[in-house]
């Protein structure tokens, strides 16, 4: 189970070929203080046991991805100025990218907890680059106000890490935290997977 509304991440788990079902979470009450990394954890793991509490059995994935630059988070613009806002601070510098990652058996109540990071660097942008860039409506509803795996990639200069954390979920750290829990993202050669998500 995938305890998440983002489209990216249901896009970034059909990549991987699992079947798993999508279940929204729903109104979670996020962290909102403390270290960023420590925020990102809790969230996550507050999304992943909340679906998990409707569920006789099952697996399932939470994760909350926030962009932090120096002590500031930014968050998803609530419009156009704002979006434009969050990307003047973040031209010509570098960010980080941190993601929570939970993982909770719902039968046994068994939880796995990680935060994964990625320092992205942007280009230098012009006014007129982050006119266009906001005209496109890309940037509402994307943490930092740009999607690295859409247009946003040409304002990027380049990263350092999972670029799937920048997405919004880390696979590689996703598949170290499953296999703690037996399941394998890779499937045996020829054998189908024994466990869906």
């Amino acid at each position: 189970m995938l305890a998440s509304a983002s489209p990216r991440r249901k896009e970034l788990m059909e990549q991987l070929g699992v079947p798993f079902e999508v279940v929204d979470p729903g109104d979670v009450e996020e962290a909102a203080s403390g270290r960023p990394e420590e925020a990102v954890k809790r969230n996550s793991l507050a999304k992943a046991v909340k679906v998990a509490g409707v569920l006789e059995e099952g697996i399932v994935v939470g994760a909350d991805t926030v962009v932090v630059k120096g002590d500031r988070i930014l968050g998803k613009p609530g419009g156009p100025a704002e979006a434009k806002d969050m990307l003047r601070v973040l031209s010509g510098s570098s960010h980080r990218v941190l993601t929570g990652i939970t993982v909770v058996d719902a039968w046994t109540g068994r939880v796995e907890s990680d935060v994964v990071e990625t320092l992205v660097s942007m280009l230098p942008l012009s006014e007129e680059d982050i006119d266009r860039y906001v005209a496109s409506g890309e940037p509402l509803g994307k943490a930092g106000g740009y999607a690295i795996q859409e247009l946003g990639a040409v304002l990027v200069k380049g990263i350092d890490g999972c670029f799937h954390n920048v997405v919004g979920l880390p696979l590689s750290r996703l598949n170290t935290l499953l296999r703690k829990f037996g399941f394998n993202i890779l499937p045996q050669a020829d054998s189908p997977r024994e466990k869906n998500l």
